[in-house]
């Protein structure tokens, strides 16, 4: 590695971790804002351990209950915890959160989640205990 490159990482390395732009629980008010309800847990879980008339389930990936580490169904790849309560930097970046919401509602449901689906669904993740 050149040295400029390697003086570069260590000064990146020394910076702070930028913290999320919202809480789990600000995403939840958000998005039950957008659907005129809040977010439900009981249809959040039947929701996401639900398959859609496809192949998988939000749980598919992301285990039932999704507070243990999960496993991508097709790639094998490893996915962190996705409860709040046990893997706090979860649902902290909205950017993400809209990002895999719009990626996972497209691979489970062939469409976009409604605002209504995404606000049940992070009810639940909330209501989720260690």
């Amino acid at each position: 590695m050149k040295p400029t490159l390697l003086l570069a990482l260590a000064l990146f390395a020394t910076l702070p971790a930028q913290a999320g732009d919202t809480t789990p629980a600000q995403q939840l008010q958000h998005w039950s804002a957008q659907a005129g309800s809040p977010g439900d847990a009981a249809r959040g879980q039947a929701f996401f351990t639900k398959r859609h008339g496809g192949e998988w389930s939000c749980a598919s990936c992301h285990q039932a209950p999704p507070t243990r580490a999960g496993q991508h169904a097709s790639t094998g790849k490893a996915i962190a915890p996705l409860a709040p309560a046990v893997q706090p930097d979860r649902l902290t970046d909205s950017a993400k959160v809209e990002k895999w919401f719009r990626r996972n509602c497209k691979d489970v449901l062939s469409r976009e989640c409604s605002a209504q689906e995404k606000a049940d669904v992070l009810a639940y993740l909330n209501a989720l205990k260690p």
